[in-house]
């Protein structure tokens, strides 16, 4: 996902907003950062991972960009968010489901827990997903 779903050639022009690879700031109120959502998959020895990302508060943007390149930062507690990026392949949308987000080993992105609830992405994401249906979503990014 090359932005989060807020991002436009517009807010680009705007004063206090930047995007780059890791992390994304509009306006200087609203605060992204990448993170990977993992699905394992039952019937193969390594899981699926979206690429995503998450908005988080201010001050844990802050913490974030203070922690990046500290080896300790795997010790930090999860962040809450919200997921900011649509993801195909489920009929409800995946927008703004609450998240946590668990840092990890410096040069690792974040991984993003999904709040257990009865959406489908938080279901696959604690029950697993087969082969099967990683075929589906490469389907779906080869026809996008």
């Amino acid at each position: 996902m090359a932005a989060p779903v807020y991002w436009s050639p517009d807010v680009a022009e705007k004063p206090g907003s930047f995007l780059d690879g890791e992390q994304c700031v509009i306006e200087n109120e609203h605060f992204f950062v990448r993170g990977r959502i993992v699905l394992p998959v039952r019937d193969a020895d390594e899981g699926f991972e979206w690429g995503v990302w998450v908005s988080i508060s201010p001050a844990n943007f802050g913490r974030m960009i203070d922690v990046f390149e500290d080896p300790a930062r795997v010790n930090e507690p999860p962040y809450f968010g919200w997921l900011s990026t649509i993801l195909p392949g489920y009929e409800l949308t995946t927008l703004n489901l609450k998240i946590n987000l668990h840092t990890q080993e410096v040069g690792v992105r974040p991984l993003v827990e999904v709040e257990p609830t009865d959406h489908p992405l938080a279901v696959e994401q604690r029950e697993g997903i087969t082969v099967t249906r990683v075929q589906e979503f490469a389907e779906i990014a080869l026809h996008q």
